[in-house]
């Protein structure tokens, strides 16, 4: 049975590739949410003015991953304790955020914010939005598949890298083959 996460943590290029070494993982769509423009472009959202966050939509098999596998990762391979930022990207479209896609998300999210917070693993308060998703907005063709497409890109050697080591060594369980 196939899922939906939708997911914000820094710049898509980043987090679509990290969640493309998951098995199970059927499909990651790099996009645009939690803003109030219709229909924004890439170059409107990175202007801060649209209120959207780059963002993830993440199809997985549910038999293969939970939900609560799918916010492990996230929460490894991105800060949630940087309001509005990621590493050198910084801006609301930036933000942490998760926007789920029911009560029982919202309720399974909260939860592990909750818990996260609670050990106490960070040093600073966890500030990841949890919110409704209303509306996704697919980026750009050219933002789909970026890594995968330009693996020699010096921010993409830089960021996206080191989070695909990540899931490679921490998620080795749930790496694709």
């Amino acid at each position: 049975m196939t899922e939906t996460a939708t997911l914000g943590g820094g710049c898509f290029w980043c987090v679509e590739a990290a969640f493309e070494e998951l098995a199970g993982v059927e499909d990651v769509t790099s996009g645009y949410a939690g803003g109030h423009a219709e229909e924004p472009t890439y170059r409107e959202v990175c202007s801060g003015n649209t209120g959207h966050a780059e963002v993830v939509q993440v199809e997985y098999d549910g038999s293969v991953l939970g939900y609560d596998d799918v916010l492990e990762v996230f929460f490894t391979i991105h800060d949630p304790t940087q309001l509005n930022r990621q590493g050198p990207d910084v801006g609301s479209q930036y933000r942490s955020i998760v926007l789920t896609h029911d009560e029982e998300q919202q309720e399974i999210a909260e939860a592990y914010v909750d818990a996260l917070d609670e050990e106490g693993g960070y040093d600073d308060d966890v500030v990841t939005d949890i919110e409704p998703l209303e509306t996704f907005y697919r980026a750009e063709e050219k933002h789909q598949n970026y890594f995968a497409k330009n693996p020699d890109d010096a921010y993409c050697t830089m960021h996206a890298q080191p989070k695909i080591e990540k899931v490679r060594e921490k998620f080795e369980q749930k790496a694709q083959a």
